[in-house]
């Protein structure tokens, strides 16, 4: 957990250091040369700041242990950092919005910027390239969501500054000073799109929802291996950040006693937890072999069940 937790504050590190320099830098320079779009680009590099100090808050208080309160751990305020993290967002691509859209309304006549939104603009493009490909590794490395999550909102900050250069570009080729109004009131459509995209994700976590099969895949397959276990049924996983809990039924032969019924499920929480990684708890509900219940609830449907298990 100490080694996951200096991997996110290393990450976050990271992403503050370089987001602060390009958004001071976008920020200055498109308010000296005039251009809406590189302003609105700096202050969604702003954004990531802020967003950088919430996961190093968060990574501190994913490696609490379990107490009264939370017997489970804090691993989730990963999960509630990223759902924050999306509000954000939205919120800086809305103020953008509002901004690029009162700008175009206006009437005013619009300057052309100047080269030097250019320069920075490339900059910008080979950071966030830089940041983006640190946030994706050192979330892959640490099992973060939320570090993902900041690698795909950088990944979008690449496309709204490409976006910003063609504006930039093609305003100074053909003369036309507003394209850089509306390439701003298109790079805050982007924004708030990535983090409407960041948030239902988070929200999927956040009420241990699922969109993977291959977890309940791995467990079907760990009890087949298990000879005396069978039927595994109302097979539940939920996420706890980079863990998972996972909670099922089999079935044992009725003649059996309790401590062999004890001994198979012991058996069958091994073999989860050598088939799937970071696995914080196995809870395994032992019944006779047979015991059909009418309306019994599935983790997945009965259809569903029956599908992934055909694969298996």
């Amino acid at each position: 957990m100490e080694n996951r937790a200096a991997l996110i504050r290393k990450a976050s590190l990271i992403a503050f250091w370089g987001n602060a320099v390009l958004a001071m830098s976008k920020i200055f320079v498109g308010y000296l040369s005039g251009s809406l779009a590189v302003v609105s680009d700096g202050v969604d590099s702003a954004t990531d700041v802020a967003i950088a100090i919430m996961s190093l808050v968060a990574a501190r208080i994913a490696t609490k242990p379990g107490d009264k309160e939370h017997p489970y751990g804090h691993s989730r305020a990963e999960t509630v950092a990223t759902a924050v993290l999306a509000f954000v967002v939205f919120f800086a691509g809305a103020q953008l919005l509002m901004s690029a859209a009162s700008s175009l309304l206006s009437g005013a006549k619009a300057e052309m910027p100047s080269l030097v939104a250019i320069v920075v603009t490339l900059v910008s493009i080979v950071g966030k390239l830089f940041l983006a490909y640190s946030q994706f590794a050192y979330g892959k490395k640490a099992g973060s969501s939320m570090l993902m999550a900041n690698g795909k909102n950088m990944s979008g900050d690449v496309v709204t500054s490409v976006s910003v250069l063609l504006g930039l570009g093609l305003g100074l080729l053909f003369g036309l000073p507003i394209l850089d109004r509306v390439m701003a009131l298109l790079v805050s459509l982007w924004i708030i799109k990535n983090a409407v995209v960041i948030f239902m994700e988070a929200n999927t976590e956040l009420m241990d929802g699922s969109v993977d099969d291959g977890p309940y895949v791995e467990v079907f397959s760990a009890v087949n291996s298990v000879p005396e276990a069978g039927n595994p049924h109302r097979t539940r996983l939920r996420r706890l950040g980079a863990f998972i809990v996972v909670d099922l039924d089999i079935e044992v032969e009725p003649e059996m006693t309790v401590a062999a019924a004890h001994g198979i499920a012991l058996a069958v929480e091994r073999a989860i937890k050598a088939r799937l990684p970071d696995v914080y708890d196995v809870i395994v509900h032992v019944e006779p072999k047979g015991n059909a219940e009418e309306g019994e609830a599935y983790g997945l449907t009965p259809a569903e069940h029956e599908s992934i298990t055909r694969k298996n």
